[in-house]
């Protein structure tokens, strides 16, 4: 009888034990994939810096940003699920390079932004520089163009947001002229953030053959190994990007896609 109750009260336990089991588990499964699910709806968070500065020295001719520099990652991202936020030094429009608007210059990219309503009120509405916060976003980006070589270049709040960005491990990436950008900027280290990094940007035969070598204030070949930058480039016009840690740097207009899949890929980590 002792044997019975003995072996009924241990049957009581066992069934207890794995329902309670069963019920952590099935816990443990809902948590993870509530985890999964916030990981699976965190969005992108990217901030495109643009230039504000549109006058090409003293040519009376007018600069500004190079379109598809811009529109080729805004819409490689955008199609990603980023939700991306445009800010210039100034704030509201930001100037266009008319050379970048020709039909010489036309690509998909280009074209899909021409008709895009949305996107041209962003460019139209940017957002003050001097209101941006490295904590509300996960990566910067500089779109090209000559405008940056005046501005951006020397723009202290654009320096400072660079350094929080790269003190906080995230990616920091430049296109074309953009890399103007890092002129000031220094690494935790104090020195110049590009120093013994590997870089790129507009090469200096490039700039010869848009002839305005004796127009802009500096060359960002030589700014960037004047800086300590290991420089490489490809010949002029092909696509070129390099990585460096979180500093992505690409050489030309054509390296745009290729700075935006490095700028992706290194979001998705």
């Amino acid at each position: 009888m002792n044997f019975i109750k003995t072996t009924v009260i241990a049957l009581v336990i066992l069934t207890v034990t794995a329902c309670n089991n069963k019920k952590e588990q099935q816990s443990s499964e809902k948590v993870s994939e509530e985890k999964t699910e916030l990981k699976k709806d965190k969005k992108m968070k990217v901030l495109f810096v643009l230039t504000s500065h549109d006058k090409l020295g003293d040519t009376g001719k007018k600069t500004g940003f190079w379109v598809e520099e811009f529109a080729n990652p805004y819409y490689n991202l955008l199609d990603k699920g980023a939700e991306i936020t445009l800010a210039t030094p100034k704030g509201g429009a930001a100037p266009i390079d008319p050379s970048s608007d020709s039909p010489d210059a036309a690509t998909e990219d280009t074209e899909r932004f021409n008709n895009d309503a949305d996107a041209k009120a962003k460019i139209a509405n940017t957002k003050v520089l001097a209101d941006m916060n490295a904590d509300d976003f996960d990566a910067v980006f500089y779109p090209g163009g000559h405008g940056p070589l005046w501005d951006l270049a020397n723009d202290e709040k654009s320096i400072a947001l660079i350094e929080k960005f790269n003190a906080q491990k995230k990616p920091v990436a430049f296109v074309c002229h953009a890399p103007a950008a890092l002129k000031g900027v220094k690494g935790t280290d104090g020195n110049p953030l590009v120093k013994g990094k590997k870089v790129t940007g507009f090469t200096n035969t490039e700039e010869a053959a848009v002839q305005l070598t004796d127009v802009v204030p500096f060359l960002v070949e030589d700014m960037l190994k004047e800086n300590g930058g290991i420089y490489s480039k490809k010949e002029d016009w092909a696509a070129y990007a390099i990585q460096d840690g979180n500093l992505i740097t690409g050489q030309n207009p054509a390296s745009s896609e290729l700075v935006a899949e490095k700028l992706v890929a290194e979001l998705k980590k």
